[in-house]
């Protein structure tokens, strides 16, 4: 019985060194598009800065290589005149972030690049994009944290619900 034990301990030993390591590392983070622009200035600046802040947000990823993934995250905040609707700026940024992921699979690694790395690489794109706001002589514009995970399981919900009525209808249902 003695035997078994151990014999039963070798091969969970030797099962558990054959399970691939999760590795993940950031190997880059850097600006793959940027833009500002100010329209309508100089007359905007003779206004009192009321600001109606407009922001749109998307992520997309894909694989470059073997267990290496480009992650990017596409901001555009737009500003208009809350009372006149005159647009003040627009700014984009394109914050990118190369990952070495390794030892996940699946929905854990489309999780991983759809919530996990762009929380990774916001905060660089809000300093960007306040830096950018900034050097067009505009006040600070700091945006608040986004929740990604939030974002990306909104995101799968709509995929989910998007799926083809033929192919809903083919589901076997169970009586």
């Amino acid at each position: 019985m003695a035997e078994d034990n151990n014999g039963n301990a070798e091969g969970q030993a030797a099962g558990q060194q054959e399970k691939p390591q999760l590795q993940f590392a950031v190997q880059r983070i850097y600006v793959k598009d940027i833009s500002f622009e100010a329209p309508n200035s100089p007359a905007v600046f003779g206004q009192p800065f009321k600001p109606k802040v407009g922001l749109d947000i998307d992520t997309s990823s894909n694989k470059v290589a073997d267990d290496l993934y480009e992650v990017v995250i596409k901001l555009t905040a737009q500003v208009t005149h809350a009372e006149s609707g005159t647009t003040c700026f627009l700014a984009e940024i394109q914050q990118a972030g190369l990952f070495r992921i390794s030892g996940i699979e699946g929905n854990q690694l489309d999780h991983t690049l759809g919530a996990f790395c762009p929380n990774v690489l916001f905060p660089y794109a809000r300093e960007c994009i306040d830096n950018l706001v900034n050097r067009g002589g505009f006040p600070p514009l700091m945006l608040a944290p986004v929740n990604f995970e939030a974002l990306y399981l909104q995101k799968k919900r709509k995929e989910g619900a998007e799926q083809p009525e033929s192919e809903q209808q083919q589901a076997p249902t169970s009586h």
